[in-house]
């Protein structure tokens, strides 16, 4: 699925518009430092395409990953994960990206998918769950679940084959969304995060995951 959006005008939407159109250092180097490559070419969000944003096939197919789209099927339901950036890097990877602006903007509800969609859910996350070494202290369907998705999305793709990583974004300093000043404070998140879902501190997707804190400009 394709889904066009407004050009951001505040919080989470609007800096990651920014940092992609300008290519942001503290945005890139990162990711480019973790992963070895000299430069990522970014697909979404791109004025050029109305800002779109992809999930479920589109966003396999935009990363010229089709081949993958008929597992993707039998692996998550239909309205997974919708990614605010994805990029391809020059060493033959792939970047998801999931941005925030503020840590309320962290803390986000529980699955809503019913029935069959919940078990196979639920079967996906417990998979990757195990697949970590995790000892969960609470449902990855209803506790933190957008990160928890967003990893057994990377290890559905890294277990397929393909090099991809996921960078998760913390902006600094908007002060509009009553963001955090410090990238202490992204940690500190993430920590509490990983903490409730029993993830050790380095497990087999650790190496993969990026954190990136750009400050947003003033004014």
């Amino acid at each position: 699925m394709r889904v066009e959006q407004p050009e951001g005008q505040r919080g989470s939407l609007k800096w990651i518009q920014r940092a992609v159109a300008e290519q942001w250092p503290t945005l890139e180097q990162p990711l480019l430092h973790k992963s070895g490559a000299a430069h990522v070419t970014w697909l979404s969000p791109l004025k050029s395409d109305s800002f779109a944003e992809y999930r479920d096939a589109s966003f396999l197919r935009l990363l010229d990953l089709n081949h993958l789209v008929p597992e993707l099927a039998g692996f998550w339901p239909k309205r997974g994960p919708q990614w605010d950036a994805l990029g391809k890097l020059d060493s033959n990877g792939v970047v998801l990206v999931e941005a925030k602006a503020h840590i309320a903007e962290f803390c986000t509800p529980g699955t809503a998918a019913r029935e069959e969609s919940r078990r196979l859910i639920e079967s996906r996350l417990a998979g990757c769950a195990e697949y970590l070494g995790a000892k969960s202290r609470a449902s990855w369907a209803d506790t933190f679940y957008q990160f928890g998705n967003r990893l057994a999305h990377l290890w559905f793709l890294r277990n397929s084959g393909v090099e991809a990583y996921l960078l998760l974004v913390g902006f600094l300093d908007d002060e509009g969304m009553g963001g955090p000043h410090s990238s202490e404070t992204w940690k500190a998140a993430y920590q509490v995060a990983s903490h409730a879902l029993g993830l050790p501190t380095n497990h087999r997707l650790s190496r993969y995951i990026v954190h990136s804190h750009p400050r947003v400009p003033r004014g």
